[in-house]
């Protein structure tokens, strides 16, 4: 075979998540504008304190068949950075979800907004899927319209910490994981965005309806108990009362606050080889109830 042809049919053999190197640099650091702070200068228990302690700077939460655990942030933000260094349990952990978001749902039930970084559960050998979701106004119509976006790491989340944060700004929402954006939600329109404030949460519980392969694969409690750990925590923003002229700082460094070309590079290549999910590309959905997708 020639070789520029040889060449060209290597080029044209997509990467795989198990074959593909790291994301280029964003060249640029979020994380590093905003100091961490102690769990119990920003966060408190919500529910299952029999499963939750704090040793060594870092926060282990865990589900077993008598409960799971969730924190919830002191403060409710109306816009700002928010971030976590997250540590997963490896092996069978199918029907289990471990989640950083934000909600008001306590606020408003039925009609709330939520911005969710959830870790679905896995089988043996299969990689964890990182899922992103953007909820506006809840279900109060008895339509349940997310917004999901799913990824297959470059990197085993349960080997190490990485950080994984949410930029919401009064335009848009970035998502990050170890300063990479994965993934931009602008503002189109009010109907479409989070605008009222939210507090930041994190929680293990058991989703076996759907977490893995939409259920195929349940919670075995065999492996009991499915943990988490959470440390590096950061949250900074605008808080639900701060004056009406406070902004968060951008996720990037330009003036305009946009991600940089080499920011947008960065998440364009993590899209290409690692998204296994795009809600805005799936037939199946009524795309007349989410026009963010239209252009």
């Amino acid at each position: 075979m020639d070789f520029f042809p040889f060449l060209l049919l290597i080029l044209m053999v997509p990467l795989t998540s198990s074959n593909a190197q790291r994301p280029p640099s964003p060249g640029y650091w979020p994380s590093s504008k905003f100091r961490s702070m102690s769990f119990y200068d920003g966060y408190r228990n919500l529910w299952g304190p029999t499963h939750q302690r704090f040793d060594q700077n870092a926060l282990t939460i865990w589900l077993d068949h008598t409960s799971g655990s969730g924190f919830k942030s002191v403060r409710a933000f109306r816009s700002g950075y928010f971030g976590a260094s997250i540590k997963l349990q490896p092996g069978y952990t199918a029907g289990v979800i471990t989640a950083f978001y934000l909600s008001n749902n306590e606020a408003h039930p039925g009609f709330h907004d939520e911005v969710d970084i959830e870790f679905l559960g896995t089988t043996f050998g299969k990689p964890y899927t990182l899922q992103t979701n953007v909820y506006i106004r809840g279900s109060g119509d008895g339509k349940i319209i997310g917004r999901e976006m799913k990824f297959h790491l470059w990197f085993d989340p349960t080997k190490n910490f990485h950080h994984y944060a949410i930029l919401w700004s009064p335009k848009e929402l970035i998502f990050l994981v170890d300063d990479v954006p994965i993934r931009r939600y602008p503002r189109k329109s009010a109907a479409t965005f989070p605008l009222r404030p939210m507090w930041v949460y994190g929680s293990i519980w058991d989703a076996s309806s759907w977490a893995t392969e939409d259920g195929k694969y349940k919670a075995d409690y065999r492996y009991q108990p499915f943990m988490a750990q959470y440390t590096n925590f950061k949250a900074s923003g605008c808080s639900a009362y701060a004056p009406t002229w406070c902004r968060p700082l951008s996720a990037s460094p330009s003036r305009s606050g946009r991600l940089t070309r080499q920011q947008n590079w960065a998440m364009r290549w993590v899209q290409s080889h690692h998204l296994v999910y795009d809600y805005c590309r799936d037939p199946k959905r009524d795309h007349s109830l989410t026009p963010e997708c239209w252009g």
